[in-house]
């Protein structure tokens, strides 16, 4: 390989894909032309290009799958967490000033589970559940005993309603947002429907897998005046507001499941555990980027890595049964599979979401008013590296996908590219914060 002509070439594709594992391989062309005079500015094909195709970048989030790709987008993560709580990225620096929290929402119990710490579950009855298995225990387990956040009775244990709170926590999440909204003018002494025009609530939010395979939810809140983060919020609005607003919330929402003769109708809600605290803009906001770092950090976390399921669909009982999992998650995931055929469950598509125990939403989302977008944020690393829009022009597109992935060979090279880039971004950052 290396003694072909065009190996520079190849290594400059790699190079620019960051050691991507998985690039994506297309073929095609682009011509550019003056919108008046219908001049070719620019033209590229990938006919000059070795094997005649041009490598681009997977963008898989997943560490498991593509730790250089999984790395940019943390840090995209990171700065588009960042701007909504310190401004930046057209974002006005004033949002650092405004209400501001960092809400943790827990899924509800669904049965004991062995914990870490102290006396995983002391009772002092010693009781037996009514599978005759102990309903305590007094085991001091190390964080990474593989019994952490099993159940201690898995006859006891809530597959059902776990499985079919994941189908329905984002909806569960809309209802609360809304019921915050509800909750602030209430106390302001406004008509629930005339929030808007006073007030704006704007959240970025990840979602993180627990030990016991169930889905937390970790949010930055932020109130605005009605027309977003340009706009100061009414002097109501304050961070014990919406605090107050924030737990009250999560204690009364739910959701109702349609009735199944399965499993009857179940009434969904935020676990008791709800923790809110609210971030002062005091100091250089080193607690703003610690927040912002922290989601990023979950964002590029798969399923697989934290034991709670794959990072790829199942499209058989026996991938199940092959699963790389433990035995809690592969019963979540055989639930999912068995409610998948019933026909009340069929809009929750569990079948489809079996590898990630049926929750189906995002792991990121924000509100439209929150920050900037991934989609901007590439924009701008596009027009950093020199790929800029000529203005009155028109770009005629035309590519095709061709294949994906390395050879062995291209797949080790790619990985010291990745190495070597990762290594070098070390260096800079020590560089940076080596006090002066």
């Amino acid at each position: 390989m290396a003694q072909d002509l065009q190996f520079p070439r190849w290594l400059e594709q790699i190079t620019a894909t960051g050691g991507c594992a998985h690039p994506v391989h297309l073929s095609g062309s682009t011509t550019t032309l003056d919108g008046t005079t219908g001049e070719i500015l620019h033209h590229y094909d990938t006919r000059d290009e070795p094997g005649e195709r041009l490598s681009v970048r997977c963008r898989n989030r997943r560490a498991t799958v593509c730790a250089p790709c999984s790395r940019l987008h943390a840090g995209d993560t990171f700065h588009l967490v960042r701007a909504g709580l310190l401004g930046g990225k057209n974002i006005p620096a004033t949002v650092r000033n405004r209400p501001r929290l960092f809400a943790t929402l827990t899924a509800p119990s669904f049965g004991s589970v062995h914990r870490a710490g102290e006396q995983c579950r002391p009772r002092r009855d010693g009781g037996i559940c009514e599978h005759g298995r102990p309903r305590g225990c007094t085991t001091v387990h190390a964080p990474d005993a593989p019994v952490v956040g099993q159940p201690l009775c898995a006859d006891c244990y809530d597959y059902p309603g776990h499985v079919l709170w994941h189908a329905h926590a984002s909806k569960l999440w809309d209802r609360f947002v809304i019921d915050v909204r509800r909750r602030l003018a209430s106390s302001a002494g406004l008509v629930q429907s005339h929030f808007a025009k006073h007030a704006r609530l704007s959240f970025a939010r990840v979602a993180e897998y627990q030990k016991r395979a169930a889905v937390h939810v970790h949010a930055v809140v932020r109130l605005d005046g009605p027309a977003g983060p340009d706009d100061e919020p009414p002097t109501w609005g304050t961070a014990d507001r919406l605090i107050d607003a924030v737990r009250a919330s999560a204690r009364r929402v739910l959701v109702h499941t349609p009735y199944s003769p399965a499993v009857g109708e179940l009434a969904l809600r935020w676990g008791a555990q709800v923790d809110a605290r609210p971030l002062h803009a005091d100091g250089d906001g080193p607690d703003d980027d610690a927040v912002a770092a922290y989601v990023a950090k979950y964002v590029t976390k798969g399923a697989s890595e934290t034991g709670a399921g794959l990072d790829h669909r199942v499209t058989t009982w026996d991938d199940i049964e092959l699963a790389p999992v433990s035995e809690h998650v592969r019963t979540l995931m055989r639930t999912c599979w068995r409610l998948g055929t019933l026909p009340e469950c069929e809009p929750l598509h569990l079948r489809t979401w079996t590898h990630t125990l049926g929750y189906r939403g995002h792991i990121l989302t924000k509100s439209r008013a929150y920050s900037t977008t991934y989609a901007a944020l590439r924009a701008e690393r596009a027009h950093h590296v020199g790929h800029t829009e000529i203005p009155d022009a028109i770009t005629e597109r035309n590519w095709r996908y061709v294949g994906s992935g390395h050879t062995p060979g291209a797949a080790l090279i790619a990985a010291g590219i990745a190495d070597d880039i990762a290594m070098n971004r070390e260096v800079a950052r020590d560089e940076r914060e080596a006090p002066r």
